[in-house]
């Protein structure tokens, strides 16, 4: 057995394990080896479709010290006017140039590709079977531990009857590869989050008739207007303003459905269909000119889950759908965080990675390693780095937002980190915030009222939260 030395052991080498090392390697002297199952640096997205966007802007992603796309606006389709969405090929490679830019020429980054990690500091190559042991002197990072499923990877909990012609939406692409005739002509969207709408919209897009489409919609979201977050001072009212606003919602609304209805009429979140209730809130982005596309879709089927798909068609919680012999079922079940309960960050000889503020793994990644590399023990380390819930169901979103809150207040009490915050690429609002000019009342108003409603705001969440979900 091959063994080597260092003084963290990374496993993982998708986002948040990357943006911990390169912050790590920032901020400390330390050696950091990284293990990773897949043969490239950048986790899932190595097994994404191929359209496959950020659904928030790139200034928000990746490590803190390489920036993610030229920070342009887009000019054409449903993201025009609004700062540039890296594509799945762009983050991909991105995250390559982080390892071969910034990690390895350091001298202080082993990295170890198509490797299992077995636990104990022991991981086995994937190719040759060789196993190596290795000795670490701080500490294991489990950057896996909220792991991401994708479509490609994942494996339906429904029954799939021999002969139903099911794929993932990496193969929707390909399509142009089958002869005319078997070409499908109906398409069935099989789950409600993200990569569903993002199939919608690709189907509609590429020229699928709004007809032809199927929508199994088991739960509606509520969704993030992307409009409302973006980064840079010319959308200060759009951000901030809208940061002021959710405040004001968290402090009167009188339950959680009027919280999301406020937020709603504070063009915070949106709806597909505004006729009906969403029940589901993942923080999934969209931009209006997205919505206004998938509205086109109509035949949206809400029975419940799938049981099964068989030759006739669906068989879902509430009923059966019959469908066309040749439908072209698309699979988009898998979860983007799987639930997992929270944990303390810092454990000891173990750090377990989890986000600090949410929707934002790759900020929470880089300040967790900031946190680490200047705190003495993991007491003070957890009182900074309280974990975050990522919510499922909408009466979560309270708690998610008093975790944030609660983080937020106790980072402003710390000089120093408050100061690195500010400078971090990936914070995205508090430059901005320093940017405003004593003079510039207009929004020094904006940035009052946020603050004014914030104390209100947190005990009015813990009342909601104390209400049956």
């Amino acid at each position: 057995m091959n063994t080597l030395d260092t003084d963290y052991l990374v496993i993982g080498s998708g986002a948040v394990g990357l943006a911990f090392a390169d912050t790590l390697l920032q901020e400390s002297d330390a050696h950091i080896t990284i293990v990773d199952r897949h043969g490239k640096p950048g986790g899932h997205w190595n097994d994404a479709y191929p359209f496959v966007s950020l659904h928030q802007p790139s200034a928000f992603y990746g490590v803190n010290s390489l920036p993610l796309g030229s920070n342009r606006k887009d000019t054409i389709g449903v993201n025009q006017g609004l700062y540039e969405l890296a594509s799945g090929p762009e983050v991909s490679g991105y995250f390559d140039s982080v390892m071969r830019q910034r990690l390895l020429p350091s001298g202080r980054v082993s990295y170890h590709p198509m490797c299992d990690y077995l636990g104990d500091g022991r991981f086995v190559s994937m190719l040759s079977g060789e196993e190596t042991q290795v000795r670490v002197a701080r500490k294991t990072v489990d950057a896996t531990y909220f792991g991401t499923s994708v479509p490609a990877t994942h494996t339906p909990r429904y029954q799939l009857a021999s002969g139903v012609n099911l794929v993932p939406p990496n193969a929707l692409p390909q399509l142009w590869m089958k002869p005319a005739a078997e070409r499908p002509r109906r398409f069935v969207i099989v789950g409600a989050g993200k990569t569903a709408m993002d199939v919608g919209v690709w189907l509609l897009n590429t020229g699928a008739a709004p007809d032809s489409v199927y929508w199994v919609m088991p739960r509606d979201s509520w969704l993030l207007n992307r409009q409302r977050i973006q980064p840079g001072m010319d959308f200060f009212h759009e951000t901030l303003g809208a940061m002021a606003e959710q405040m004001v919602a968290f402090a009167q609304a009188t339950s959680v459905d009027d919280l999301f209805e406020r937020l709603e009429a504070a063009g915070i979140m949106l709806r597909i269909d505004r006729s009906l209730r969403p029940g589901m809130f993942h923080y999934a982005t969209m931009s209006t000119g997205e919505i206004e596309v998938l509205r086109r879709i109509t035949q949206v089927i809400r029975m419940g889950r799938v049981q099964a798909i068989d030759s006739q068609g669906l068989v879902l919680d509430q009923g059966r759908v019959d469908m066309d012999a040749g439908t072209l079922y698309i699979d988009c079940t898998a979860s983007a965080v799987e639930p997992r309960p929270v944990s303390p960050i810092f454990q000891g000889a173990r750090i377990v990675p989890q986000l600090v503020r949410a929707p934002q793994p790759a900020f929470s990644a880089a300040l967790i390693a900031y946190v680490e590399a200047h705190y003495e023990d993991d007491a003070a380390k957890n009182a900074l780095c309280g974990t975050v819930p990522f919510p499922h169901k909408l009466h979560q979103y309270l708690h998610c937002n008093m975790a944030n809150m609660a983080n937020q207040y106790r980072w402003g009490q710390d000089k120093v980190l408050s100061r690195w915050i500010r400078d971090c690429r990936l914070d995205g609002f508090g430059k901005v915030i320093a940017a405003v000019s004593p003079d510039d009342t207009e929004k020094l108003a904006v940035l009052e009222r946020m603050r004014a409603a914030a104390g209100p705001a947190m005990a009015n969440l813990q009342k909601l939260a104390a209400q049956p979900a």
